[in-house]
């Protein structure tokens, strides 16, 4: 797989040792994060969304109700930043500044546009699989009213970078002989036992 040809505007400048550009990471890290914030700026004022997400080939795909202010904001082609984080360890070093967290992240800026009517059942489809592979097809999709009331945006994965910190603290030499522990601590994002709700709520 090509590296994506991120501009230099938006690759990473931090420690860019750990930036990743190719497309195996890059999804890798889409596909296992199931939250996105989305921001943008409206009215004046900068503005942050949590948003479940769903990739669709190279582009990823969030949606809401067609009312409210993020869908009409982003729908009207303002620029937006997208980023996922996974955090995978809370690094522990033997000084307080060199404690850290091992993470994966990715950052995507860009324009998003809408999704079509003729479109939109199967990105909708799409959230559901990201639910529960197969619920796509046990699950009653979503009908015609639902379909109107929901706006579905497409953000296309052209600029964009990955950003990866592994591996133990990074202490100073001089710190080494303190009796202090040091290392890592794993952190998992994991499913729990499925627990079953018959309950049908009341009108």
């Amino acid at each position: 797989m090509t590296d994506y040809q991120t501009s230099p505007l938006h690759r990473v400048r931090q420690r860019a040792v750990r930036a990743h550009y190719d497309r195996e990471t890059v999804h890798a890290i889409l596909d296992e994060a199931l939250v996105a914030h989305v921001a943008f700026v409206a009215e004046g004022g900068p503005v942050s969304m949590p948003m479940f997400h769903a990739r669709d080939g190279e582009s990823v795909l969030v949606h809401g109700s067609r009312t409210s202010r993020f869908m009409r904001v982003l729908s009207a082609g303002v620029p937006l930043c997208l980023t996922v984080t996974l955090v995978d360890g809370l690094v522990l070093a033997r000084s307080a500044f060199h404690h850290s967290m091992n993470y994966r992240s990715v950052m995507v800026h860009g324009i998003a546009t809408s999704v079509s009517d003729d479109e939109k059942p199967r990105a909708m489809n799409l959230f559901t699989e990201r639910v529960k592979a197969g619920r796509s097809t046990e699950a009653r999709p979503a009908n015609a009213q639902e379909l109107k009331a929901t706006q579905v945006l497409r953000i296309p994965l052209v600029e964009v970078a990955a950003k990866v910190r592994d591996g133990g603290p990074s202490d100073d030499e001089e710190d080494m002989r303190l009796a202090v522990w040091a290392g890592v601590i794993p952190v998992e994002q994991r499913l729990g036992e499925p627990v079953p709700w018959d309950a049908v709520s009341p009108a």
